[in-house]
């Protein structure tokens, strides 16, 4: 992913409503959302090159998201995949804090990575490059390629867009967020981060939705956990192309 942004315990109908776009090359072989067959109780698309996920949610409602934290000057090329960690937490049994423990005495053996957990108790954020586990107080959140809520200005936009959408429910909603996530908007190069990237580059991946030949958003979602256990998740896949070219939806109640 390399955006999420999300309103936590800040509507009063959902506990939760995020939107996020995953961007990624578009040669890189992924599969989309749908319950796993060797995990019935875990809905999320499948990267097919690192068997990892970028993104999703079971039955009994965790949840667990991914971005990449930008620094090519200490990319590894044989670190660990970092989309495992948001499968592992997926499957596993450990709390958010727990695995969170668990992971961060590896940290060096990872590229740099940002993720967000959420169980029945809790909802934390943890990077390897922020050193310290944090939990998510409510309110309006984004995370790019930088730590939580760093103000990028596609990061600023997002939550400016998802406050305002946070005035509709149901269909309306998801259309505001899906706008959202479609944003095509350039900042002013002045406003640009400065990542160890080209300036050219850095345009490039400064949009809320990216395009470009080889790179870009390949995936929006929509999830909304409503306080009445009622989930919704839609994703739309694009792969390059200006339209989604498969559009799937779930609609489930969290086990209890």
């Amino acid at each position: 992913m390399c955006l999420i942004v999300f309103a936590y315990n800040a509507h009063p109908s959902y506990k939760l409503v995020l939107a996020a776009n995953r961007d990624e090359f578009y040669d890189r072989p992924a599969s989309p959302a749908d319950f796993w067959k060797d995990h019935p109780e875990v809905l999320a698309g499948r990267d097919l090159k690192g068997k990892g996920t970028w993104l999703g949610i079971t039955r009994k409602g965790r949840f667990a998201a991914i971005t990449n934290y930008r620094d090519p000057a200490s990319f590894m090329f044989d670190a660990k995949s970092r989309g495992k960690l948001v499968k592992d937490f997926l499957c596993g049994k450990n709390n958010a804090e727990e695995f969170i423990d668990k992971i961060s005495p590896h940290d060096v053996k990872y590229n740099g990575y940002n993720l967000i957990l959420h169980d029945n108790d809790a909802f934390y954020y943890y990077s390897n490059r922020g050193g310290h586990k944090q939990k998510i107080p409510a309110g309006i959140h984004g995370l790019s390629n930088h730590l939580l809520d760093t103000p990028w200005p596609k990061v600023v936009r997002a939550k400016k867009l998802i406050k305002e959408a946070l005035n509709y429910k149901g269909s309306a909603l998801e259309e505001a967020l899906f706008a959202l996530l479609s944003d095509r908007r350039f900042p002013p190069p002045e406003k640009l981060p400065s990542t160890g990237v080209d300036k050219d580059w850095e345009k490039v991946l400064s949009p809320i939705f990216i395009k470009s030949p080889n790179y870009g958003t390949r995936s929006s979602t929509v999830l909304l956990v409503g306080k009445n256990r009622r989930v919704t998740f839609i994703e739309k896949v694009f792969d390059g192309g200006d339209e989604p070219w498969l559009v799937s939806r779930f609609n489930f109640i969290l086990d209890k």
